[in-house]
């Protein structure tokens, strides 16, 4: 496994003044009096210590996301520029810079504006229902619908 992506909330703990638990940070090993912590990594967190190991910039202030590798917590930013690899689209057949936001479906990669059933050409968004075969999309509507031979018929055009 060459990384593990960690997703933390920016606000997931509020303490009160009745609060009996104590939480130490991981990063500083200082008790967390805070209104707000971060939990990550298995642990809790300041949230100014949770910072990226190259650019230092706190990830709360920055995402909802973290990204680990070879003994450093990166932002996305970092973590691209660092590790990132882009790849091919498989609905256009054009590359994608390693930095560029992208649609997975089973180990298919696509632009964003390419992320459309191949049928009605409807964009799929995060959320939308879809199915995948052999690298092509169809939307929810599209495959309870659609004929074998329409999607044999756009499966060979790809």
């Amino acid at each position: 496994k060459t990384a593990d992506r960690v997703m933390y909330s920016a606000v997931l703990h509020t303490h009160t003044h009745t609060h009996t638990h104590e939480c130490y940070c991981v990063g500083c090993g200082q008790q967390i009096s805070d209104q707000f912590l971060l939990f990550a990594l298995d642990g809790y967190w300041h949230c100014r210590c949770l910072t990226c190991s190259c650019c230092f910039t706190p990830l709360a202030q920055i995402g909802t996301s973290c990204f680990t590798r070879s003994g450093m917590i990166l932002c996305r930013s970092d973590y691209l520029r660092l590790f990132g690899t882009g790849g091919v689209c498989r609905g256009c057949r054009s590359s994608i810079p390693a930095g560029e936001m992208v649609m997975k479906a089973k180990s298919y990669m696509f632009h964003i504006r390419c992320f459309v059933c191949s049928v009605c050409w409807k964009q799929l968004v995060p959320g939308d229902r879809f199915h995948c075969e052999n690298g092509t999309l169809f939307c929810d509507q599209e495959k309870l619908t659609g004929s074998e031979s329409s999607r044999t018929r756009l499966r060979g055009i790809s």
